[in-house]
Order: structure tokens, then sequence, then C-alpha cells
């Protein structure tokens, strides 16, 4: 049997592909939507993809099941359960607790795990070639390494009411009656890392078993004490801002993404050409670069997108493909960086790319405006904005800021001032460069903290004299 981790830093989101290397098939669970990696891993291993699943609708990025589906031809199979108001909206086999998967001798078995969602599945899987008894979890967003899937996203994201206690519930049940049933050596594979918002507190290390969570993980004591209250109320303090975004990757996964199919490779744009189409505001311009060679010029209207570990989740605070699906032109070092930088956009449904270029001369100028730290006192503006998320605003923050997370900012413009400027800060930086662009291009006045709160709270602590 082979199981593999196919992990994504930039959403921190882990998809697995298992493979019988006698009958040479494997199932994918929890695949993105640029699908090469599964195709190469497979053909590297002799394997043909005869299945793929997924193990709830997910919030954080958008799934690639029915294209890596329409790709293969493999079998899609989704979860039944949850009720009518948690039914996939496309065809596919639909799994309920205890149907299985087979692939020659492994089997892949659906456990009903309600809490992070009502249709949770987790998979059990169990090499029949070594051992009649499961050996292995894919436990997706119901238990991470050290932490738990937040059940508050169908209120946070989802356009829910009021869901939360009742997913602590099932969640506390589904760690007592089905995870705490299975044998200490069972190893857990989760479907997130360290950095996911589908959780608060979760650890970096890729696995874990059931018997190491059971005695260290930190709702352990409140299942041995059968403190269904405590555990509830522990569960839902602190959780971090849910990006707006969310509620379209819901959404959408429901309904069932559109498949993309073969996708061209990216071409480099004639700068004149690009130059007039911005004139006429007809192509989003995306400022790869980090945010202090974006201070130092960039293009009229931009927005900015580092390229890196958090393109995907930055550019979904940037971009609602549903409210403006102008095409986006990126800035990068060339084709294979663009081509890269596309399917990070693809993974939270930002498909629409005309092309790129590798340079901004020629194009319109803008120079971000700052303010310096020392400078803030005496800084008319009409609003402090920390677009960090509640907790970091909660453990220390600027007198007189107000708290938007970055993630929210686009959809909430209307707790925005309409006249004066927007100071705004994040920790370091990098957020704050993200937000601000989509604020100025949205026609805000802002003007982005130098350093953010980590230059201004250093100010504080810096000895005069």
């Amino acid at each position: 049997m082979l199981i593999e981790r196919i992990y994504d830093e930039d959403l921190a989101q882990a998809s697995y592909l298992i493979g019988c290397q006698a009958k040479g098939e494997a199932v994918v669970v929890d695949p993105r939507r640029d699908i090469a990696v599964y195709q190469s891993l497979a053909a590297a291993n002799g394997m043909r993809i005869v299945a793929v699943t997924e193990t709830h609708i997910h919030a954080d990025y958008l799934s690639g099941t029915r294209e890596l589906a329409a790709a293969t031809g493999a079998t899609m199979y989704v979860s039944g359960e949850g009720g009518p108001d948690w039914q996939y909206g496309f065809d596919a086999e639909r799994l309920y607790d205890g149907d299985k998967i087979t692939l020659g001798n492994i089997s892949v078995q659906a456990l009903h795990t309600p809490g992070h969602t009502p249709e949770h599945l987790s998979f059990l899987v169990t090499d029949g070639a070594f051992s009649d008894q499961a050996g292995y979890l894919l436990s997706g967003d119901f238990v991470f390494s050290g932490d738990l899937g937040r059940p508050d996203l169908l209120d946070e994201a989802a356009g829910g009411v009021d869901t939360r206690c009742e997913g602590a519930r099932q969640l506390f049940a589904s760690l007592r009656d089905k995870f705490l049933a299975l044998p200490d050596y069972v190893q857990v594979h989760p479907g997130h890392g360290a950095g996911s918002a589908c959780g608060k507190a979760l650890g970096a290390i890729p696995s874990s078993t059931v018997g190491y969570e059971r005695l260290y993980a930190w709702w352990g004591p409140y299942l041995t004490a059968n403190d269904e209250a405590g555990f509830i109320a522990e569960l839902l303090e602190g959780q971090p801002d849910a990006h707006a975004y969310f509620a379209r990757m819901k959404r959408q996964n429901r309904q069932g993404p559109a498949i993309m199919g073969h996708r061209a490779a990216l071409a480099e744009l004639d700068t004149a050409a690009l130059a007039r189409d911005l004139a006429r505001d007809a192509v989003t311009f995306v400022d790869t670069r980090p945010n202090t060679e974006v201070h130092k010029g960039t293009v009229a209207g931009a927005i900015n997108v580092p390229a890196g570990k958090s393109a995907a989740s930055f550019g979904a605070w940037a971009v609602d493909p549903e409210r403006d699906n102008r095409p986006l032109v990126l800035l990068a070092a060339g084709q294979d960086e663009a081509q890269e930088m596309w399917d990070h956009l693809v993974r939270v449904g930002i498909d629409h790319v005309a092309g790129y270029v590798t340079g901004i001369d020629g194009l319109p100028a803008a120079t971000p405006r700052l303010v310096q730290p020392e400078e803030l006192d005496g800084f008319e503006h009409a609003l402090l904005l920390d677009v960090r998320n509640r907790t970091e605003h909660d453990a220390g923050h600027i007198p007189g800021s107000t708290q938007l997370s970055g993630g929210r900012v686009l959809w909430n413009l209307e707790q925005l001032p309409a006249e004066g400027t927007i100071v705004s800060y994040c920790q370091g930086g990098v957020r704050n460069s993200v937000a601000a662009s989509v604020l100025r291009r949205e026609g805000y006045d802002v003007v982005e903290l130098d350093g953010s709160y980590a230059a201004w709270s250093a100010r504080l602590s810096t000895p005069v004299g």
C-alpha cells in the first residue's frame, strides 16, 4: 500500500493519494484544483486514479474533486450524511457511515464524524495484505495534530445562525463515539496543518496517533471527565476570524466547482496594449512583489498579492470573482513564475488570468503613501484601521484603532468612512499592503503605517537618549 501526503504550504492543506501497488489503482482524498501533482504522482508509481473523494464541503479552498475526475475518468464519492440541508448539488456516488471504497486489498471506510460540518466524513484505511484491522485515519477537518476543526465556520462564513454550539456538541460526540473508540496505534493524517484558519492552534506535525491525541491534546481531559460544557466553552473561545471568501468556497463546493480542463500556458503581454487596458480599467493588475518593493513604486490601481506561501489566501482577500471578473494581469519574473501564481489562484476559484508582464516600465505609475510611527500622533486621519485578526487586536493594539481583518475588508466597505484618510496597519506590513491596495483600488485614500504594529510597539520600548 502507498499513502502519499500532498501538502500545500499556501493554504496549509493536505490531500492524500492512497494506492494499491498490486492492482495499480489509487484514490485521491481532498484534492485541490491544480491537479497535475496527483497525475504525476500516480504515473510515477504506475497507478491509475480510479476514485476521488473528499471529507466534507470545504470552506477554505475550492475542491478539485470534479476537476480530477473529469481528467482521469475516476469515480467521484462524496458524503451523503448531514441531512437534506447539507447535500452536494452534483452527481457523485454518496458515502454513508460504514461504506467502503475498495482498491485491491485496500479498503477506505467512511466514518461519519460531524462537528466541523454536519456532513463531515473521516476515512479509515486498512491494508488487507498486511492486516485485517485499520491502521490509518484520514481525519480531514475533524482531528488535527493537537487541535480540532472549528465548529463555528457555518456561522462565520456560510450564513448559518447559531450553529456553533450544536456543532461543538456533535464534535464532542464524534470524539467520544468514533475517534476514541479506535485503537491507540491508528495513525492520524489530518487535512490541515499550522496556519490554517480551520482551527485555532493546529500543530505543524504532519501526523499523529489516536493514542497520542488521547493523552496530550487539549481536549483529552474534557472527554475523560465527560465535561461537554467545558469542552464547548474551550473550543469556541478565541477562534480566529474567518475570511469572507470562505462563504464563496462553501457555496461553490456544494454546488460543484467549475471544471477548467486544460489550461494553456500564460502568455507575456505587450506593455503598450496593457497600458491601454489599464487606462480603460478593463483589467486588474496584480503586483506579486513583496510589500517593501511595492512601496518603492507600483502600477496605479494595482493590488498587491505577494507570490509565495500565502498567494492563494491573499488573492482571495483581494479578488472576489463573483463581484468583479475583470481578467488579472500578473507581474512575474517569467512564464514559470506566472504559471505557478495562477496555480495558487485557481485553488480559491480565481481563474480569469489574461497573462503576465515582467516589468512595470511604461505602465501608469503610483507610489503608496506611508506614515512613520513617530508621525502617527500628529497625522490627520478619519480612521485608524487594524487589519489583523481580532485575537491579535485583543492582545494589543494602537489606541483608537478599529479592527477589521484583511480577509474581510473587501466585503465590509460600509464599515469604512466615505471621506477622509484611512491609516492602516497589520503586524509587520505584509497583510496591510494587501488590504491597503484593495481599498485604494476601491477609491479610498489609504496611508500605510510603515512597519505596522511591530514598528509602532518597538518605538515605545526604545530608550530615548
